[in-house]
C-alpha cells in the first residue's frame, strides 16, 4: 500500500515537473517537435511524455527558463525615479537662484530710478525758490 502511494506521488511529481518545464521553456528552444506538440504528448502520455521530454525535447545545457516578472518598484528603489528627482531638485534650485538674482536686479533698478526721480524733483523745487 505504501509502495503504491509512493509510486503514485513519484509519477505525479515527474508529470508535473515535465509539464511545467515544457510550458516555461521558450518554444524556439524545444527539440524534436514543437512546444504545443510536447504539451499534448505530456498530457496524453504523462510518464512516458515526461521522460521523453527530459531525454529528447528539453534544450541541452540550459537550466529551466526563469520568468522575468517585471513588478513595480518602490520610488526609492527605482534608479530612474531617483535620477529624475535629483534633476528636478537641481532645476528648482537653479530657478530659485535666478528668481533671487532677478529680484535683486529689479530692486537695484528701482533704487536707481527712484534716486534719479527724487534728485530731479529736488532740483526743480530749488529752481522755483530762486
Amino acid at each position: 500500500m505504501l509502495l503504491r502511494v509512493a509510486l503514485a506521488v513519484a509519477i505525479l511529481a515527474i508529470f508535473v515537473y515535465g509539464l511545467v518545464d515544457v510550458i516555461r521553456t521558450d518554444g524556439r528552444l524545444t527539440r524534436g517537435i514543437s512546444k504545443p506538440a510536447w504539451i499534448v504528448v505530456m498530457i496524453v502520455l504523462p510518464v512516458l511524455g515526461a521522460i521523453l521530454w527530459l531525454l529528447i525535447g528539453r534544450p541541452r545545457g540550459t537550466p529551466p527558463q526563469r520568468q522575468d516578472y517585471r513588478h513595480p518598484t518602490a520610488p526609492d528603489d527605482d534608479p530612474d525615479f531617483l535620477r529624475n528627482l535629483e534633476v528636478r531638485r537641481r532645476q528648482e534650485a537653479e530657478a530659485a537662484r535666478l528668481k533671487k538674482l532677478k529680484d535683486e536686479l529689479d530692486a537695484k533698478a528701482k533704487d536707481v530710478d527712484g534716486g534719479k526721480d527724487k534728485h530731479e524733483t529736488d532740483e526743480h523745487d530749488n529752481d522755483g525758490l530762486k
